[in-house]
């Protein structure tokens, strides 16, 4: 017997005939003797009329009150597949964010959480009830209800897991696995056996959309082995799993992209001890998440600072940047929103040396410019001209040979 999580977004519970296959799946590995957690998302479109409904009220709704409203839609889900798990004649219960007692912070919208108490959830799973726990929710000190972010589900699901001491925590979607990129933009993108708590959290943090960043970081803090299925059939589907249990990787695991990114740049900023950080604090104290950074000194001791933001908050970004420029004595703020950052990801960058050397060749000759460069341990990240994003992921994986099945970076 195996305790499993199952966690189903909002498009594998967008209908009654899915929200059925979803209850046929929990009963059928009920059946076969496992106890059972079910964590769903909100009904496909459901937050997004939610919060149509907030912003036909008011531009600048509180958050607070935009939480208990937006929680809602995980409330219809859960009831909703509780009952459907009934009428094939299984036991199951549906548990809110507050029932199950997950803890989180006051951030409302973008709640980290704290501390799960699942001793109702064990304790029903002692029962043989199948458990159906609220995605996406949780509630703070005070009782005040929060929510978890965009993907907040995933985050749950694996919470829900480490709390619950899971064998496994099975992500279903309406993918049937994690790819070597996009399939739509790499027709001969390949299927993802295995991959490490680390090469994920890389793609998922650079643009790869299967898997929420915290979930990841959540799974790897407490070792949740992590199943990406497909909703629509039974095939094994991609692990990621900590790096000692999966194979010696290849160098280049995978090519992600991200158009959400802009680039700005700081002109003829002084160039002295504690600029950068007079420049980027506020960026910082506003939640803007800065990400590559490029600081270059001329010899008359001024220096252009450029960094990446997303596209979503480049204007703030801008406004904030220019208020600090100007108390620096800098000569202007510049912003590009025409740009994108593509990355390719392995573990065995590590002990692999030339993977720079190949990537830049290789965009090269594609015609791909280079605009700014970021590396970690196991990462090479570069922004380019948003035209050439497509191009650049095709060229990437095709010189890593990532189209073969069995993946031969490492030759």
């Amino acid at each position: 017997m195996a305790t499993i999580v199952q966690k189903f977004g909002g498009t594998s519970v967008g209908t009654i005939e899915r929200i059925k296959r979803v209850a046929e799946r929990a009963v059928k590995t009920h059946r076969a003797g496992h106890k059972v957690v079910v964590v769903v998302s909100a009904m496909s479109g459901e937050t997004n009329r939610l919060l149509g409904l907030a912003g036909q009220l008011t531009d600048a709704p509180h958050h607070r009150e935009i939480d208990v409203l937006v929680s809602s839609g995980e409330q219809v889900s859960i009831g909703l597949v509780a009952l459907a798990c009934c009428q094939m004649g299984a036991e199951a219960r549906s548990y809110l964010g507050h029932q199950v007692r997950i803890t989180t912070d006051d951030a409302h919208g973008m709640a980290r959480i704290r501390d799960i108490d699942a001793d109702s959830v064990v304790k029903a799973l002692d029962r043989g009830e199948i458990v159906v726990v609220a995605g996406f929710q949780g509630v703070n000190a005070d009782g005040g209800i929060t929510t978890l972010g965009r993907g907040g589900s995933d985050l749950s699901a694996v919470a829900m897991a480490a709390a619950v001491k899971a064998d496994v925590c099975e992500i279903y979607t309406d993918v049937d696995g994690i790819y070597t990129t996009d399939p739509r933009v790499v027709k001969e993108a390949q299927k993802i056996e295995r991959i490490t708590f680390q090469e994920m959290l890389e793609l998922a943090s650079l643009g790869a959309k299967v898997l929420q960043t915290r979930s990841v970081e959540f799974a790897m803090k407490y070792k949740v082995p992590i199943h990406v299925r497909s909703s629509f059939d039974d095939s094994e589907g991609s692990w990621v799993v900590p790096e000692e249990e999966g194979m010696e990787g290849a160098v280049v695991t995978g090519v992600a992209f991200d158009r959400n990114t802009a680039k700005l740049t700081v002109l003829d900023v002084p160039d002295k001890p504690g600029t950068v950080a007079a420049l980027l604090g506020p960026l910082g104290e506003a939640g803007i998440n800065v990400d590559v950074i490029i600081q270059n000194t001329a010899s008359d001791g001024r220096t252009d600072v450029t960094f990446t933001v997303s596209q979503t908050e480049m204007e703030r970004a801008v406004a904030l940047a220019d208020g600090v420029a100007k108390q620096l004595g800098a000569n202007g703020v510049t912003a590009d929103a025409h740009v994108a950052k593509v990355s390719v990801v392995g573990a065995g960058m590590r002990s692999e040396a030339g993977v720079a050397v190949k990537m830049f060749t290789h965009l090269g000759t594609a015609g791909v410019n280079i605009q700014l460069i970021s590396t970690s341990e196991i990462k090479i990240s570069c922004i380019v001209d948003e035209n050439f994003t497509e191009l650049a992921v095709r060229v990437l994986h095709d010189a890593f040979r990532l189209h073969e099945p069995t993946g031969a970076a490492a030759e």
